[in-house]
């Protein structure tokens, strides 16, 4: 006699599995979810209720949905045997990406492979994912766990996430509005944030790497090297919406770029006209120490670390010449770590640097 478990999937793991995310969940839950709905077939979310929430926000709404992974960051996750934090990555580069739009994060999903069912590390992913939606004001309205053996090696998973904003039609961020004389704002970054691991990997854990490599601190750096390349995405949608709130009828921003992989170069054309450049001066801000020191271990070039990393700035905020001050104080006011870092000129949809 065979059973599913002789197959290498263990029901009853996943079903303690289960039990332990159950208050991860529960904890992100806001008024517009209907409870009762984890642990059914699909989650449910009412865009009328509570009365005065939803309508009050948005007269004429429209959802935004994007979907992201964390990529070979997992990798740093498995050495280190640490699985609480990266779930914060995969809800960041999601919900960054629906403000880009200006679009108010609503609800996420999740999708977790594992080829060994172990319900501590579910929990811990399950722990990282409900922190990053409890600082994003969204609500973990379902997800799967699937087991497959043979499939991944053991300790390791794959991560996917999935989320539903909305945005009133009138104030949606598109980049039609910007212009010449706009300034540029920069959002400090917590570091690499979940791109560029590839490159990361080869330098810092390439085969020459023990295993006390990650122990190490390196100089500049607070922190064992292990610990600073898994700190978490910063995620940006509380600051932003603040700030797009507070000039709600004068919209001075124009366009918001969330710099993930490809970095400065290759993220902020995407919201730019191709008649205007952007000119990046560099000294305005200074990178973390850790891609000091990928670019010296690595001899990564210059413009090849600008064109692969963020380099300290996580995302970028095109606003009107005549707010970009108090846009800055505000942020700041509100322990936004930002600094104006360049501005628009006429040009073919570039970016510069100075």
């Amino acid at each position: 006699m065979v059973t599913y478990k002789d197959s290498g999937v263990d029901i009853d793991a996943g079903n303690a599995a289960v039990e332990r995310i159950s208050s991860h969940v529960q904890s992100t839950y806001t008024p517009q979810v209907l409870t009762g709905s984890h642990g059914g077939f699909a989650g449910m979310f009412r865009l009328d209720y509570p009365r005065g929430t939803i309508e009050k926000d948005f007269k004429d709404p429209v959802l935004v949905a994007c979907t992201d992974g964390v990529g070979t960051k997992l990798e740093v996750a498995y050495r280190m045997g640490i699985s609480n934090t990266i779930g914060i990555d995969l809800v960041a580069m999601c919900v960054n990406d629906l403000i880009v739009q200006g679009a108010k994060p609503l609800f996420f999903l999740d999708y977790i492979a594992v080829g060994k069912m172990e319900p501590d590390t579910i929990s811990g992913l399950v722990e990282g994912i409900a922190e990053g939606c409890r600082q994003s004001g969204c609500a973990i309205l379902g997800g799967e766990t699937a087991e497959m053996p043979g499939f991944y090696p053991p300790g390791h998973y794959e991560l996917a996430g999935f989320s539903v904003g909305a945005a009133e039609r009138k104030r949606l961020i598109l980049g039609d509005r910007v212009e010449a004389g706009d300034k540029v704002i920069g959002l400090v970054s917590s570091g690499f944030h979940s791109n560029g691991y590839s490159l990361v990997r080869k330098v810092f854990l390439g085969k020459r790497a023990s295993a006390k490599s990650l122990e190490r601190v390196l100089p500049g750096c607070d922190r064992p090297l292990g610990e600073t390349l898994l700190e978490p995405t910063r995620i940006y949608v509380k600051p932003v919406l603040s700030v797009l709130d507070a000039y709600r009828q004068k919209r001075p921003v124009h366009a918001i770029s969330h710099i993930t992989g490809g970095g400065l170069i290759e993220n902020i054309p995407r919201c730019l006209p191709g008649n205007l450049d952007v000119v990046i001066q560099r000294k305005a801000w200074k990178p973390p120490a850790i891609f000091t020191h990928l670019a010296k271990r690595g001899k990564v070039p210059r413009a090849e670390m600008y064109r692969v990393f963020n380099m300290g700035i996580g995302m970028v905020l095109v606003v009107s010449r005549h707010f970009a001050g108090s846009i800055l104080r505000q942020l700041q006011d509100e322990g936004e770590p930002a600094v104006e870092i360049g501005e628009v000129v006429k040009g073919k949809g570039k970016v510069k640097f100075k």
